[in-house]
């Protein structure tokens, strides 16, 4: 895998380093199973499929969801998330692709479900959110 970033679209540094902040504040959430902070990376009305195809509107559903996901099922889950293209959509508006690879607590890479994430991150009144996304299970890719 290669840790290289395809950007199209005229995106300045200003906003990559911002989405990238988004990205690693979220993938730093899951790891320390922190609902609140995870559910701060999105926008107040945002839209989100989780990887079980449950859909969440709003920031509330997302920390509502991800409360008991982190302390139950997810509790020994770890993942690196790895930018792997950043599109502008739009002046504001940037369409991220995130390759989820599963990592036990030290970040060390493990076997067990890998995923495929797209995020629409935007700027608004708080700042840069997740204002729509869907991750999805995928497998290992192919050495």
């Amino acid at each position: 895998m290669t840790n290289e970033t395809l950007v199209v679209g005229d995106i300045s540094e200003r906003i990559r380093a911002a989405v990238t902040g988004v990205v690693k504040a979220l993938e730093n959430a899951f790891n320390t199973k922190d609902p609140i902070a995870l559910s701060e990376q999105f926008s107040t009305d945002a839209s989100w499929s989780n990887a079980l195809g449950t859909r969440l509107d709003g920031r509330a559903a997302i920390a509502e969801f991800s409360a008991p996901a982190l302390k139950g099922f997810l509790s020994d889950s770890y993942a690196r998330y790895d930018i792997a293209k950043l599109l502008e959509v739009a002046p504001g508006v940037i369409a991220v692709n995130v390759v989820q690879t599963p990592t036990d607590a030290t970040g060390a890479p493990v076997a067990g479900p890998w995923g495929s994430t797209l995020y629409v991150i935007a700027e608004r009144a708080d700042g840069w959110r997740i204002v729509a996304g869907q991750n999805t299970a995928v497998d290992a890719p192919r050495t």
